[in-house]
């Protein structure tokens, strides 16, 4: 089979698309026929050589995949059946002709959706639904800062923060990604490059701040988020796009708001965690996917690659120029 690779890590120019072996899927796994894939901030990490595959996991590309079936491993308990329309959450191998994947972290792709819509919808919307319901236990009424909010997660997130009857309120670098997030539900959106947006946060929500902070950013943005950061708010962290490194009295301002600071990662977690949560996505989540439902929820795709363009697509999520997911489409 097809599958986007790289020797040796460094840059998007590393990429290629290589012949493989098909793999074979094991106890309790299906194969699936990858019809599209999409990128995440982490292939870009794993291709630059800093965030190596779980242990067992593919070395490929690739966290989330949507297709069909195309065979069963041992074990597998009659859930699926071959032909079958799927979506994936991965460990890595996405970006290839075929995936093995065990049998619970997948989910039906819903009625009227490609399967370009589909691959837009595993690790984003997995990621954001964790954040906000398994780690973050957001309530009704809720403010919700959403940082990175044009992103695959953040227009998830946005999304379900709307789904739970809260308020989301996002960050991004541009007029357009704010345009985009306000078409998506966003309740105020604050561009971070030219104004304070701890200072237009707690004016939005007059003196009184957010009460969960979705933070892939990290470091640099510390202060600014305990600022805007309401009493007994929680902060997840769940990236470190500038940094990991603290400058000052970050303990101090936490304690004097009984705020507590979450930190997770999907890509590591346990097989039973990640098939409880595609379990509760799938029955609570899914199905407002299918149309005709109110609210209606929808994965938003930014543009679409063929496999063999895969360094193009890298580069343009490396320029931050994407406003939602960036979709690879395999050979047909």
């Amino acid at each position: 089979m097809l599958a986007a690779y790289f020797d040796c890590p460094g840059g998007p120019e590393n990429l290629y698309v290589k012949e493989v072996m098909k793999p074979q899927p094991g106890e309790g796994e299906v194969l699936v026929k990858v019809f599209a894939s999409a990128l995440n901030r982490a292939d870009l990490l794993q291709r630059r050589g800093k965030y190596a595959p779980p242990k067992g996991a593919s070395d490929i590309l690739g966290l989330e995949a949507a297709g069909s079936v195309a065979g069963l491993g041992p074990g597998c308990k009659g859930r699926w059946k071959s032909g079958d329309a799927v979506m994936a959450l991965l460990s890595g191998g996405g970006q290839a002709e075929y995936v093995t994947v065990p049998e619970g972290y997948l989910m039906p792709i819903p009625n009227d959706m490609t399967f370009i819509q589909a691959a837009a919808i595993p690790e984003a919307w997995l990621t954001a639904f964790q954040l906000l319901h398994f780690v973050g236990k957001v309530q009704k009424g809720e403010r919700v800062l959403i940082h990175a909010g044009a992103s695959g997660v953040g227009m998830a997130a946005i999304q379900l923060v709307r789904l739970a009857k809260a308020i989301p309120i996002v960050t991004a670098g541009t007029q357009e990604k704010l345009k985009a997030t306000a078409n998506t539900g966003a309740a105020a959106g604050f561009n971070y490059k030219n104004e304070d947006f701890s200072e237009k946060v707690l004016a939005f929500t007059q003196g009184s701040g957010v009460d969960i902070i979705l933070d892939c950013v990290g470091g640099s943005y510390w202060e600014k988020n305990l600022n805007c950061l309401s009493a007994d708010g929680r902060w997840i962290i769940y990236g470190l796009l500038s940094g990991g490194e603290v400058h000052g009295d970050l303990l101090a301002r936490l304690l004097s708001k009984r705020a507590s600071i979450h930190t997770t990662l999907l890509r590591s977690r346990d097989k039973e965690y990640k098939e409880r949560l595609v379990k509760a996505f799938t029955e609570n989540v899914l199905p407002y996917f299918s149309r005709g439902t109110s609210p209606h929820l929808q994965p938003l795709v930014d543009s679409v690659y063929p496999l063999h363009e895969i360094a193009e697509a890298h580069s343009i999520m490396e320029e931050n120029k994407n406003i939602g997911k960036i979709v690879i489409e395999m050979p047909a």
